[in-house]
């Protein structure tokens, strides 16, 4: 991969539940680590989990987007289209409940995606997803979305 890459810090309250979440079940290999933090190559992109206390967890806002209540502080990748499928099909059969199940956004239109968010363990939301045309990613229509 090219850079740039992106580096995600992200706050956790159990380090060794959200290893098993990133490592095991999505399958992210570990990088670096100490007794405070853990990094992630997430999909060729440095991700770093770090132990915060409970208490210290973020507060989560939330925003409707073409008729989900869809988590306004979120992250994640955005895959081909039959890697999606592969990666849901995944999260399914390892019995991982969506936070916002599997869907398509903005249905035959430009923009078009399936999209699917999971929470990991620390209540931090990830989205998956994939443009039917992947030159609609960053374009702009001058369209306002619902």
């Amino acid at each position: 991969m090219d850079y740039p890459r992106f580096h995600l810090a992200l706050p956790v309250d159990d380090l060794q539940a959200a290893d098993h979440f990133y490592a095991e079940l999505l399958g992210c290999p570990r990088g670096r680590r100490s007794e405070r933090w853990t990094d992630y190559d997430f999909w060729g992109h440095q991700l770093v989990a770090h132990l915060v206390a409970a208490d210290a967890m973020p507060t989560l806002a939330r925003n409707p987007v073409d008729g989900e209540d869809v988590p306004a502080s979120h992250f994640g990748v955005v895959l081909p289209w039959d890697d999606l499928q592969r990666l849901i099909a995944r999260l399914k059969a390892l019995g991982i409940e969506f936070a916002i199940a599997p869907t398509v956004r903005f249905a035959e239109r430009r923009g078009e995606q399936q999209t699917c968010f999971v929470c990991d363990p620390a209540g931090n939301y990830l989205e998956f997803k994939a443009f039917r045309n992947i030159d609609m990613l960053f374009a702009s229509d001058g369209l306002d979305y619902p």
